[in-house]
């Protein structure tokens, strides 16, 4: 996993994270965040927060992201980064982590507050997809 880890160029990335962030609609936290990632396909998408004055309908910046991933074209993420205002690092909430988890590449790869981290070391032990289709597989074999 190393070498896919130095294969990613993280400032790149970063950078369009932080012009995504740029974009964010942040009235009331004043907390803007931009995410970026690179999909399997080699596109790079972005997003960023759109909040909303019944807090708990806010959109994460992941969420954005993930509906630009479907908007152009599907696929799944291979690389992350997230950033705040000031462009440092942030480490997606739980719900944004299954979210990306659902949309992942196996092993797909998150640049955290803590160092470069596959999927499954954010959210280990993950239910989504895989699991289900391991589940349909052992079931066929019975």
């Amino acid at each position: 996993m190393t070498d896919a880890r130095s294969e990613i160029d993280w400032d790149a990335l970063r950078a369009v994270a932080l012009e995504a962030m740029e974009k964010a609609y942040v009235p009331y936290s004043k907390f803007p965040v931009g995410v970026a990632a690179i999909v399997d396909d080699g596109r790079v998408i972005s997003g960023c927060n759109v909040e909303n004055a019944s807090y708990g309908l806010t959109l994460c910046a992941e969420c954005t992201l993930v509906s630009t991933l479907h908007m152009t074209g599907g696929g799944k993420l291979v690389a992350f980064t997230c950033v705040d205002g000031h462009g440092g690092a942030l480490m997606p909430c739980g719900r944004c982590r299954q979210l990306l988890f659902e949309h992942s590449a196996e092993g797909m790869l998150l640049e955290t507050v803590s160092g470069i981290k596959t999927i499954d070391e954010v959210i280990p032990d993950a239910f989504g997809p895989r699991t289900l289709v391991a589940y349909r597989e052992d079931s066929l074999a019975e």
